[in-house]
């Protein structure tokens, strides 16, 4: 039986896990969340998977209203990977409630941890951890892949306690309305070339380019794809990301980007 893959991906860990599920798998079709075609009417598969980051110890908001949707369609297998850079907090218990609420059981939720790509915070892990969680994460989706196959439905994973009541029940519902304007932050420097890269990679088409350069229009998903992709990093966010390195999947190009939002 068919499964079909759908992922948000702003600097490509996603979409990574998403390609190399799908390869494990015996026959899997990708769909990016932000395509502008990627409502189906219907479902030609009966397996559902969701892969996406996560933001703020939860689902992002364009992941959160694609799940409704699908799920009015009745997948009757449906499993969910969260990827994140450490903290995984309550997000599968929290695609279990969304998918619950449309009368759909989510069958099983795997955290997938790949290096951090939240820049406000600091640089990437160096190359070496990098490959280190890149090996981890292939083994897991192995055994992802046999779950799947097999239709196996398993406990969702979830955070220790302390991040799912602090960071999923206290700081995620705060931040969550807030998102879209948290694009304040941003601004570009000189080093700039008006290249018009970062309007191509943003899934919210939150960037504008009014005289050539960026401008941000409060529409934000906080993927941070402008910033990471910008082959020049003339974009930056708040005081420090001057210092600190910019972080793309290894094994995904900008045009792998950019052709998801098509």
């Amino acid at each position: 039986m068919s499964t079909t893959l759908f992922y948000y991906t702003g600097t490509g860990n996603s979409l990574w896990v998403a390609r190399t599920l799908a390869e494990k798998l015996d026959d899997a079709t990708l769909v990016s969340i932000s395509s502008k075609n990627n409502i189906p009417e219907s479902l030609s598969t009966e397996k559902v998977g969701f892969i996406f980051p996560i933001y703020i110890w939860g689902i992002p908001a364009p992941v959160v209203n694609f799940v409704k949707k699908i799920a009015a369609l009745k997948p009757k297998y449906c499993f969910g990977l969260a990827v994140n850079g450490g903290q995984v907090a309550n997000s599968l218990v929290q695609l279990k409630k969304l998918l619950a609420k449309e009368g759909v059981t989510l069958s099983a939720g795997y955290e997938i941890t790949t290096p951090s790509n939240y820049i406000p915070w600091g640089s990437p892990p160096a190359e070496e951890k990098q490959k280190e969680l890149f090996s981890q994460a292939q083994i897991k989706l192995s055994i992802v892949a046999e779950d799947v196959e097999a239709e196996r439905v398993k406990p969702v994973e979830k955070g220790a306690l302390w991040q799912r009541l602090i960071f999923s029940t206290l700081l995620y519902p705060m931040s969550y309305p807030q998102v879209p304007k948290m694009d304040g932050s941003f601004w570009v420097d000189e080093k700039c070339n008006e290249c018009g890269i970062c309007q191509k990679v943003c899934p919210a088409g939150n960037v504008e380019l009014p005289e050539g350069k960026p401008t941000w229009k409060h529409r934000c998903e906080q993927c941070f794809a402008c910033l990471q992709w910008c082959p020049k990093e003339a974009i930056q966010y708040g005081k420090k990301t001057p210092q600190y390195k910019r972080y793309q999947h290894p094994e995904v190009a900008v045009n792998d980007i950019i052709k998801s939002r098509e």
